[in-house]
């Protein structure tokens, strides 16, 4: 008889098993977990990504502003807006930060020149070279004036990795007419 009862029990369990629903959940969520997982950390990464993005346009637009407020730059006063760019970017890392300002030279045709350049972290642009990449916009290229061009560029390593790969270069420029003259650099006019 023993073995009976337990031959019923042994038949009955399969029909039993199917209608149970308890662990159900428990495999809804392990099913679920690594996409939820995914979309978390992919929001973390690309949230911080943005984020760094726009500082380094603030960066740009801040150093061309500062830059275009003066009329004479010493060497200290233009280290001070540079190193400016340093606290912008907090409470991210500067390192690998490179910021570029440099006065343009419009001819009277239009084309854009290198008067003097400065840099922090970067290579500051040839004097009398034309400007090129990127171009100055025509709208911008207004014969015989000046203008202030702020380069950034920042190399973006992400913490966890996991859904952005690699460094992303970003950068931002930014072009601005000087507020009054256009800013002598260490004696150099624009």
């Amino acid at each position: 008889m023993r073995w009976h009862v337990t031959n019923a029990v042994t038949l009955r369990r399969p029909r039993v098993f199917a209608g149970d629903r308890r662990g159900m959940a428990a495999v809804e969520f392990a099913l679920v977990l690594p996409l939820m997982l995914a979309l978390y950390l992919g929001c973390v990464e690309f949230s911080q990504a943005y984020s760094i993005s726009r500082q380094v346009t603030l960066i740009a637009s801040t150093v061309a502003n500062l830059t275009g407020r003066a009329t004479t730059l010493a060497t200290s006063d233009m280290t001070g807006i540079l190193s400016a760019s340093t606290e912008i970017i907090s409470p991210y890392s500067a390192s690998g930060l490179a910021v570029t300002v440099s006065c343009l030279s419009i001819s009277s045709k239009g084309a854009a020149t290198v008067s003097w350049s400065a840099t922090l972290n970067g290579t500051a642009r040839t004097i009398g070279a034309p400007v090129t990449n990127p171009p100055v916009p025509s709208t911008l290229a207004v014969p015989n004036s000046k203008l202030i061009f702020s380069e950034v560029s920042y190399p973006y390593t992400p913490n966890l990795g996991y859904v952005i790969t690699g460094t992303l270069n970003l950068a931002d420029h930014m072009y601005q007419s000087p507020r009054m003259t256009a800013p002598t650099y260490n004696n150099t006019a624009c």
